[in-house]
């Protein structure tokens, strides 16, 4: 299963739409390109695989596997990048602005339920990142 993750980069932070087999699932909202600086960037972009992940906080939810000289990137809900991520991504239904959007639960719940389901089937996941 590969999911694609289309980014546009701006100096306040990284805008992106992410696909599924071609049909467009959404939004994802990304700190800036800042060389990819500890909890100041975005992750390169890049072919990398998701393994599922729970924690008391996100519940189940997303982490990217092999990302260089980065640690636990993870997939999950955020509104505001600058404000709430340190690296990861978040998926939003809506973009209201640069590294901004509205109702990343729902679409974060849709894509953890599609991964998920592939686990569950031994599936190997991959999310592309491209610009």
């Amino acid at each position: 299963m590969t999911i694609l993750l289309h980014r546009t980069y701006f100096k306040e932070g990284t805008n992106g739409a992410l696909f599924y087999n071609q049909k467009f699932l959404g939004f994802v909202i990304e700190l800036p390109w800042l060389e990819n600086k500890r909890s100041i960037s975005c992750i390169p972009e890049g072919i990398y695989n998701l393994k599922p992940r729970f924690s008391e906080k996100f519940k189940h939810h997303l982490q990217l596997e092999n990302v260089s000289d980065r640690s636990l990137i993870l997939i999950h809900p955020a509104n505001n990048a600058q404000k709430e991520l340190r690296g990861c991504l978040a998926p939003v239904t809506k973009l209201t602005g640069i590294g901004k959007g509205l109702t990343s639960t729902p679409l974060f719940q849709k894509l953890v339920s599609l991964c998920y389901q592939a686990f569950e089937r031994k599936e190997k996941i991959t999310l592309t990142i491209k610009s």
